[in-house]
């Protein structure tokens, strides 16, 4: 590798970067809406990594070894998008114009599925940084696991761009701890150090040295002292690649607004349109045609179009590459072909246990980690880990080790206390490809991963988040461990799948439908205190739950009462109903384990199970009330928490806060009386 860029470049080179400018400038003016200072000091970076380093090829935008590029900072998207158009992509210039506009494959922040080339979804910042952590670490226990001496199939970079308001989320920092603790040495990260935000300089809120926080965490850090000087990124970039043992941060000092007269390292560019004028004065400011929108020259398209020919001979030699390694490896090349696929083997349902004729209670935390250690068998790429909880989540594959530095085969991964990285380090990894990752932690934490599960939904990745500890049943550890709104709170998240079950039998066929959900991102609701195993010789088989919602138990002709439950209340709702039969009131008891799937099925068995003439029901939840009105309609009512809990016993708290069989059968009478 050299040591700069060839000096007859130069000129090229100065062309195309205000070319990715100038077309970054015109698009969020014709919207006159975006964010132009980013992409306008970037625009030097972004050319370099693009047609100097990054490994990929246009005309296939899903090549598996290709390199991956994420911009965190998502605010900056027509930088992305402007890359993408001057290198090949499947994005004219037409959709440059589109920016910002309905139904247009340009939009505001990028969005993965929707624009050719775009690695994640990023919106909320420091994001896309832990997506980028995932994807590295998915690309280590890939090459781990698959690539053999002369055979090195799986071999590429992760790049990610983020800026000072990236660096100031604490998501960054999490993602940032761990992976110099991994030692992901195929990470680079290039840190638009402007320091302007939105409410001005930097200098009112962030003035820490992030070089020195980096290098405690662990990794090795370069400064570019001038961000618009391309044969200095460039020598930093290889620098980078140089070191295998470290993540690497590029500190580049850039001047946001880059060339623009009146807003260069003005707050005012960050959010803005430079204003028609401005636009002017800065296309002349930097030698392009002043009254020229969305001028491409073709010197500057010429260069960057040759990643399309790059790209494709990359692409082919790889082929051949990975075509010998198969013939050699005929095994493993079956299993990462299946594994890119998130493919499953015949009978990998086969093996889950059958829990119906086990003896006594059992927690559904504890069927669930006995499920995935028999679905890890069958299901190779299954990789996963907890957030410091792991014995509590019961989350450990015993038949593997931990993903580690210099073991990146394992399959147990030891997030550590940082639930927010974890969720977005999961999303990182399934939108990578070749693992189907999963993460725990107690359901009181959950809203700490909110904004990665909002962004997995988005992307409808096949993530598997496991809550246990679901309720007040949590016990002494009190209100700040009790989760009472996180489930209706999961609930609301659109495109994510909530499952709570009943019982251990009711957890395995919840396992068998988040496997199969290869459409969105599935959450288990898993309790900590042990709960009866339902018999399903008496009672119906659990494949109910696939349906979201099942009549667990019934009673011939028109029930006078239809009571509906969730998790550990579907037992108590069962005890109620034969202590209501004794009293002559009539009750069916259905077992709703996921709201969201009983909605995916047909009008007809939603009457099945709800029928429109029985109007008193009675929805029995440890949690708060919301929602459950759609269920009962106005006649029925709702038995849950209405505030936060309290320390005590498990069983005291369900006692006090009225989950016993008793008060639901006074629930039922004073409901029925009132009809």
């Amino acid at each position: 590798m050299s040591n700069g860029l060839p000096e007859s470049q130069m000129s090229t080179d100065e062309l195309c970067i205000n070319t990715i400018r100038t077309l970054s400038i015109d698009a969020i003016q014709k919207a006159n809406s975006g964010h132009p200072g980013a992409p306008m000091g970037l625009a030097p970076a972004a050319y370099v990594l693009w047609t100097r380093f990054l490994k990929h090829n246009p005309r296939n935008p899903s090549w598996f070894d290709r390199d991956r590029f994420v911009l965190s900072g998502g605010h900056a998207s027509v930088l992305l998008y402007s890359m993408l158009h001057l290198t090949g992509y499947d994005l004219s210039l037409d959709d440059i114009r589109d920016f910002r506009q309905w139904e247009s494959k340009t939009p505001g922040h990028p969005e993965y599925g929707l624009t050719p080339g775009v690695e994640t979804t990023t919106g909320p910042l420091g994001q896309g940084f832990a997506n980028a952590v995932g994807m590295a670490m998915t690309e280590r226990h890939l090459a781990a696991c698959y690539n053999r001496p002369g055979h090195e199939i799986i071999d590429h970079y992760t790049y990610v761009m983020c800026g000072d308001g990236d660096m100031m989320e604490g998501i960054a920092s999490e993602a940032a701890s761990l992976a110099g603790h991994l030692g992901l040495g195929k990470l680079i990260c290039i840190y638009d150090d402007n320091r302007i935000s939105i409410e001005g300089s930097t200098d009112i809120t962030f003035t820490e040295d992030v070089g020195r926080r980096f290098e405690a965490y662990n990794w090795h850090v370069e400064t570019v002292a001038d961000g618009n000087d391309p044969n200095e990124i460039y020598k930093a970039i290889g620098s980078a690649k140089a070191e295998a043992e470290k993540p690497s941060l590029i500190i580049l000092k850039t001047h946001i607004a880059y060339g623009s007269p009146n807003k260069q390292d003005s707050a005012d560019a960050h959010g803005a349109p430079l204003g028609e004028e401005e636009v002017r004065l800065t296309k002349k400011n930097l030698g392009c045609p002043e009254d020229e929108c969305f001028c491409v020259p073709d010197d500057g398209f010429d260069t960057c179009r040759d990643c399309v020919e790059k790209g494709e001979t990359a692409e082919a030699l790889w082929k051949k590459k990975f075509g010998a390694w198969r013939l050699e490896y005929p095994e493993l090349g079956g299993s990462l072909t299946n594994a890119a696929e998130n493919a499953r083997l015949a009978g990998w349902d086969e093996v889950i246990p059958d829990f119906s004729g086990s003896e006594g209670p059992m927690a559904t935390r504890a069927a669930s980690g006995k499920v995935l250690n028999a679905l890890a068998e069958t299901i190779p790429y299954l990789i996963g880990g907890s957030a410091d909880l792991a014995p509590s989540n019961k989350t450990l594959i015993e038949s593997s080790h931990d993903f580690q530095k210099n073991a990146y085969t394992g399959r147990n991964i030891r997030f550590g206390v940082r639930e927010h990285a974890m969720g977005a380090i999961l999303s990182g990894m399934a939108v990578h490809r070749g693992v189907r990752p999963y993460g725990g932690t107690f359901l009181a934490f959950a809203n700490y991963m909110q904004p990665a599960m909002r962004l997995a939904a988005l992307m409808k990745l096949p993530v598997i988040y496991i809550f246990t500890h679901d309720s007040i049943a949590v016990g002494e550890d009190g209100p700040t461990h009790q989760p009472v709104e996180h489930i209706a709170n999961l609930r609301s998240i659109p495109g994510l799948t909530v499952i709570r079950p009943a019982d251990a039998t009711e957890t395995a066929e919840a396992w068998k439908t988040a496997i199969r959900n290869m459409s969105g991102p599935v959450a288990l609701v898993l309790s900590r205190q042990k709960l009866p195993i339902i018999d399903r010789t008496k009672y119906p088989s659990a494949k109910g739950v696939r349906k979201g919602a099942y009549v667990i138990a019934d009673v011939e002709g028109k029930p006078d009462v239809i009571i509906v439950a969730t998790g550990s209340e579907v037992n108590i709702s069962l005890e109620a109903r034969g202590i209501l039969a004794e009293k002559g009131i009539s009750a069916r008891v259905v077992s709703m384990p996921s709201w969201e799937l009983f909605e995916e099925t047909s009008r007809e068995y939603k009457d099945e199970v709800f029928p429109p003439d029985v109007t008193a029901r009675l929805a029995v939840e440890a949690g708060i009330p919301m929602g459950w009105r759609r269920y009962v309609g106005i006649g029925g009512d709702v038995m849950g928490v209405e505030g936060f809990g309290a320390s005590a016993p498990g069983n005291v708290m369900m006692e006090k806060f009225g989950f016993t069989p008793e008060n639901i059968v006074t629930r039922v009478k004073e409901m029925l009386k009132r009809d």
